[in-house]
C-alpha cells in the first residue's frame, strides 16, 4: 500500500499517547510505503517543530528519511488541482508522481479531487485509514 500522508495526519500520529499512533507505528514497522517529496518533508519539519518541538521534529524526520519503506518522489509537473489552498497541491502531485493508492487527510480542500476524473487521486480520512490499518494489523497477528 502506497500512501501520501498530509501533515495534519502525521502531526497527530507521532505521539505514543495519540489514538492515531497506529498510523506512525505501522509505518515504522514497514507495513505501508510512505510517499514523500522534499517539499513534503520540509513541511513536516516546519509544522512538527512549531506544533511539537525540534526534538520531536528531528526524530520523526530521521525515522522517515532512514526507513526502507519510503518512496522519495520527484515532482516534475504541477497539476494545480486544488485552487483554494495551492500549498496542498504538493501532496496531490506527490500522489500522482508516486502512483500512491491514496492521500490520507482530513483537510476539506482535498474534496475537490472527487470531481476531477483525470488525474484521479483517491483521498481518505484519518478514520478510514485507521480502519484499514487495524484490519491489516489484525490480519497479520492472526497468521
Amino acid at each position: 500500500m502506497r500512501v501520501v500522508v498530509d501533515t495534519n495526519i502525521l502531526l497527530v500520529s507521532v505521539s505514543e499517547r495519540s489514538p492515531y499512533h497506529l498510523i506512525f507505528e505501522l509505518f515504522v514497522e514497514g507495513r505501508y510505503t510512505l510517499c514523500v517529496t522534499t517539499e513534503i518533508l520540509d513541511e513536516y519539519a516546519e509544522i512538527l517543530t512549531v506544533q511539537a518541538n525540534s526534538t520531536v521534529s528531528n526524530a520523526t524526520l530521521e525515522t522517515i528519511e532512514n526507513a526502507q519503506n519510503v518512496s522519495f518522489t520527484t515532482r516534475y509537473f504541477a497539476f494545480d488541482l486544488i485552487k483554494v489552498d495551492p500549498d496542498d497541491n504538493k501532496f496531490v502531485d506527490c500522489a500522482i508522481a508516486s502512483n500512491a493508492d491514496f492521500i490520507v487527510t482530513n483537510d476539506s480542500h482535498f474534496g475537490v479531487l472527487k470531481a476531477i476524473p483525470f488525474p484521479q487521486v483517491k483521498v481518505i480520512s484519518i478514520n478510514t485509514f485507521m480502519d484499514l490499518l487495524e484490519k491489516l494489523s489484525s490480519a497479520s497477528s492472526t497468521e
